[in-house]
């Protein structure tokens, strides 16, 4: 047998008995969206007097809908599977599918407690049976799946030849930021709008009007062209940035081209869908405005010599756009004209959703940052040779 053909059976062998970093850094992730849409809005902590397990009963609720139901037990389902497939090969079969129920009622059971004290949010039974309901399900799903997907899938081969081996977390990260254009934002892509939260904390905090953003810009009042200019700059830096970090986690083989279509294709889709969700289908396109086209036109010019460029230089291009793009959406007022959209989205039902989706887009920028800024030697290891196998 040559060496060719041991290196080839070496890299197309599956990876039996191998951990899955991905898996373990998705549960991670997944673990802060749930506490986050669970306490979401975070305000008006108080103590209610109530005995803190008052809602462990058998009593029925007499409110609640087969939607509510449904979006518990789904909720849950991904944070059991991905509990196995962290596990996975050290623990297996129905240890690791017990494990993961286990660790599915404790942690409804913690996010149900803690609700407590929170005015705008009402534990119940019916919450804690159908999440650890749907953690167990996923977590039967997880260990029927697991051989496969972490083994011998077709999803982990091209894992294997389109992404380094280093590639894990980011790509966790990444996949999030479609997600991120849920939640309604002031501009296209403009993620990370933090300081108009922060200044309604301090006004709380210091029982007195606090604008963060007036202090950086005295000067709030813009022209059109002003906010036009500023959406594309936005639109154009948050899209480079992120197609950018997804770049620097490619090999140079891969189709970078068509995976830069193909993720922002998937972020545009979300964010239409979104839209039409959260508002009238009538305005499944409001994001589209000229400051937007125009950045996103922008963006693609920038991309299209971009993605092929050393991942160096990827990466020391998407640390600049990111923070430029935060820079500029954090220090111009709130759209007037986004506002009046606002007036017709009502959260109702989707108040968790809407809480999980509000912090992906605050936070995904600064997450990618610090990514991006880890010390060169975790995101530039040299690639294996084609042949030989990556450890991935």
């Amino acid at each position: 047998m040559t060496k060719s053909s041991v290196s080839v059976e070496q890299r197309e062998r599956p990876r039996e008995g191998r951990g899955s970093p991905i898996s373990r850094a998705a549960l991670l992730a997944y673990l802060l969206l749930i506490i986050y849409a669970s306490w979401y809005p975070f305000s008006g902590w108080r103590d209610s007097g109530l005995p803190l397990f008052t809602f462990l009963n058998l009593v029925k609720q007499r409110y609640w809908t087969g939607f509510d139901v449904g979006v518990n037990i789904f909720g849950y389902a991904p944070l059991g599977m991905l509990l196995v497939l962290s596990m996975y090969p050290r623990i297996r079969g129905i240890w690791a599918v017990l494990l993961a129920a286990v660790a599915g009622v404790l942690v409804t059971l913690t996010m149900e407690t803690v609700q407590n004290f929170l005015p705008s949010r009402v534990p119940s039974n019916l919450d804690l049976f159908t999440n650890a309901g749907g953690c167990l399900l996923g977590a039967i799903l997880g260990a029927w799946w697991a051989p496969g997907l972490l083994d011998r899938s077709r999803l982990f081969q091209l894992r294997r030849r389109w992404f380094a081996p280093y590639a894990s977390q980011g790509l966790v990260l990444v996949a999030l930021w479609p997600l991120a254009q849920i939640y309604p934002q002031s501009y296209l892509f403009g993620h990370g709008q933090v300081l108009p939260i922060i200044s309604e904390w301090l006004s709380r905090w210091f029982d007195t009007e606090i604008d963060l953003v007036s202090m950086l810009r005295p000067d709030t009042v813009m022209t059109v062209e002003q906010y036009w200019l500023s959406e594309t700059i936005i639109t154009a830096c948050g899209m480079t940035g992120a197609v950018l970090t997804l770049m620097c986690l490619v090999r140079r083989n891969a189709p970078r081209f068509l995976l830069m279509v193909v993720f922002l294709a998937t972020a545009l889709l979300l964010k239409t869908l979104a839209s039409s969700l959260l508002f009238r289908p009538d305005n499944a396109f409001v994001w589209v405005t000229p400051g937007a086209e125009g950045g996103f036109i922008i963006g693609l010019i920038m991309l299209a010599g971009l993605v092929f460029a050393p991942q160096v230089a990827q990466r020391r291009l998407a640390v600049v756009t990111l923070v430029l793009s935060l820079i500029v959406v954090n220090t111009i007022p709130v759209n007037p004209y986004f506002v009046s959209t606002l007036q017709g989205w009502v959260q109702g039902k989707f108040l968790n959703f809407n809480g999980a989706a509000q912090f992906l887009s605050l936070l995904w920028p600064f997450f990618a940052l610090w990514f991006l800024l880890l010390p060169s030697h975790k995101l530039n290891r040299q690639e294996p040779r084609p042949g030989a196998p990556d450890g991935a």
